[in-house]
């Protein structure tokens, strides 16, 4: 059975099944070892390896709960937007215990730490992005998701000079959208 993941971004995720049968070196058939049961044992495998490198690389101790949620944001390599409530839906379907109070303090731990980016559309709503490099948002107000704009689409020809004894952290663009009727 496959794992989905769902994001914001409309994105399922789904750990592929492989075949019952491999070929052999000579092209021939040949049974494999575990079939589909040990494809998704190496692709957990390689997705814990991966969430405890990121979250070494950031001097994070790999506690158990940052690791189901490390798993689950970049366990297969990709990068999405999550909201704490599809993350911690996505660990429920994934049947890992982990409280929504857990999945908010741990959301707010690696965005401390630069594993990922808060994304606040209004006062309300956060959401998080595994790509912390700096790019620009759309934001689908009809479904309250957020998806990447494409690369280089946004130019900036100058900015404000800021304020006396302030300097220009980080700019975030998020274009609002919304489907127009074609009536």
């Amino acid at each position: 059975m496959s794992e989905d993941i769902k994001t914001t971004d409309r994105t399922t995720l789904k750990r592929p099944q492989t075949a019952s049968a491999t070929a052999s070196t000579d092209g021939r058939p040949e049974a494999a070892v575990g079939g589909a049961d040990e494809a998704s044992s190496l692709l957990g495998r390689q997705a814990a390896v991966r969430a405890a490198r990121w979250l070494a690389g950031a001097g994070m101790r790999p506690t158990r709960q940052r690791t189901i949620l490390a798993e689950l944001l970049i366990g297969d390599g990709r990068n999405r937007h999550v909201t704490a409530e599809s993350l911690f839906d996505a660990a429920v379907r994934a049947g890992k215990t982990v409280s929504l109070a857990t999945v908010y303090n741990t959301l707010r731990s690696f965005t401390e730490a630069g594993l990922i980016a808060e994304i606040t559309v209004d006062g309300t709503r956060s959401y998080f992005d595994t790509n912390v490099h700096d790019h620009a948002h759309f934001y689908w107000e009809d479904d309250a998701r957020i998806t990447d704009a494409p690369e280089g689409s946004v130019r900036f020809d100058a900015l404000p000079e800021p304020p006396e004894g302030a300097e220009i952290a980080k700019v975030d663009v998020v274009i609002r959208l919304r489907k127009h009727d074609k009536a």
